[in-house]
């Protein structure tokens, strides 16, 4: 039995109206119709499969960034690093028909085994801040709507703990209601991120992910989602470009207006210039050929599952400029280069180069000196 019907294809949540054991259609919701007191549905503890705030902030990320002063000496970093990411998106899928998969997320879990490493999970939530996840609903959620009445989430329980559960595909929806039996059930696609604003406005522990579909199910703790939303870009501009697929052809340009206004990031680590001096460096890569490309990220997250020891620094489209200016052999950039990634020339950023240059921050003041 199909779980959902068919919408337009042009819906940015990828879902599909659920249906309950009647065949009846149910309606997509917004975050306001979701009730947070709803009744829950039980299911078995939830498999404490975790990723640690630590390993979130293995990148040295601030939990609140401000951009740093322009005046710092920030210098390309000596040697480029390799690009390890696809930079295409996958391609669609419909495991259940009618219902688009949030395919970066699905691969991402697809990759986890028995033991998932913090590194795993860190891939899974990076990859999750794009596109949708699917919700379970008791009940008909068209005939709720109708009666003006919130939407019941299914929820997992770990002792006195809750849990958000959410899912990545059809297929791992419908496997959960063919593992508990409890046909009397909806599914609604949503945003991204009005499922983890959801999870953070009410006493949630944190998201179950895919929780009957082991070994390819998280946990994201609560701590976690709170420092991957404060950080991310509210709109997910960048993100949302770079995962679009099929892959539009003005993707570059888009991606160029963007950086004009989205957050963005760098990687940052100590470098020896050729006069011996230690300073600031900027992570770079460099193409088969040999061109040099500054490396920008969405996230945070995005330099965590780099693997390296770089630390995350927030960088505004002026900064971005001002480096590309002063040296005119970088190429351009390359965006979230663990995939998917686009990369752009100088001439596709001649407006990001046009702007004019960061504010000089303001001198400290100096110490007060002490009174005799």
């Amino acid at each position: 039995m199909a779980l959902f019907s068919r919408r337009k294809k042009d819906s940015d949540d990828g879902d599909r109206s659920g249906k309950d054991r009647s065949g009846k259609e149910s309606a997509d919701a917004s975050a306001d119709d979701v009730s947070p007191e709803a009744d829950v549905t039980p299911v078995e503890d939830v498999p404490q499969v975790s990723i640690s705030v630590s390993t979130f902030r293995g990148a040295g990320a601030p939990a609140t960034p401000n951009p740093a002063p322009a005046a710092s000496p920030m210098t390309p970093a000596v040697g480029g690093r390799r690009i390890v990411g696809n930079g295409e998106p996958p391609a669609q899928v419909e495991t259940v028909a009618g219902l688009r998969d949030n395919m970066l997320l699905r691969q991402a879990l697809d990759k986890l085994g028995d033991k998932p490493t913090s590194a795993d999970l860190v891939e899974v939530t990076r990859q999750l801040l794009q596109g949708h996840l699917f919700l379970r609903v008791r009940g008909d959620a068209r005939a709720l709507l109708a009666e003006g009445k919130g939407l019941p989430l299914a929820v997992g329980r770990s002792g006195d703990q809750q849990y958000v559960l959410a899912f990545s595909s059809g297929a791992t929806l419908q496997a959960a209601v063919q593992a508990d039996g409890d046909v009397e059930t909806s599914g609604v696609g949503q945003p991204v991120l009005q499922v983890l604003q959801h999870v953070l406005d009410g006493e949630y522990a944190g998201l179950l992910i895919d929780g009957l579909s082991a070994p390819a199910r998280a946990v994201l703790p609560r701590a976690v989602l709170e420092q991957a939303v404060r950080q991310a870009d509210p709109k997910l501009r960048i993100k949302s470009i770079l995962s679009a697929s099929p892959r539009p052809a003005d993707a570059p340009t888009r991606l160029a207006e963007a950086l004009l206004e989205a957050p963005m990031w760098v990687a940052v680590n100590k470098a020896t210039g050729s006069d011996g001096t230690e300073r600031v460096g900027i992570a770079e890569a460099r193409t088969a050929d040999g061109l040099r490309l500054l490396n920008l990220f969405s996230h945070p997250l995005e330099i965590v599952a780099m693997e390296r020891s770089d630390r995350a620094l927030p960088f505004t489209a002026a900064q971005l400029g001002k480096a590309l200016r002063s040296d005119p052999s970088l190429g351009g950039v390359i965006v979230d280069a663990g995939g998917p990634w686009i990369s752009l020339t100088r001439d596709e950023l001649a407006a990001v180069i046009a702007l004019p240059d960061p504010p000089v921050a303001a001198p400290a003041a100096p110490a007060a000196e002490p009174a005799e």
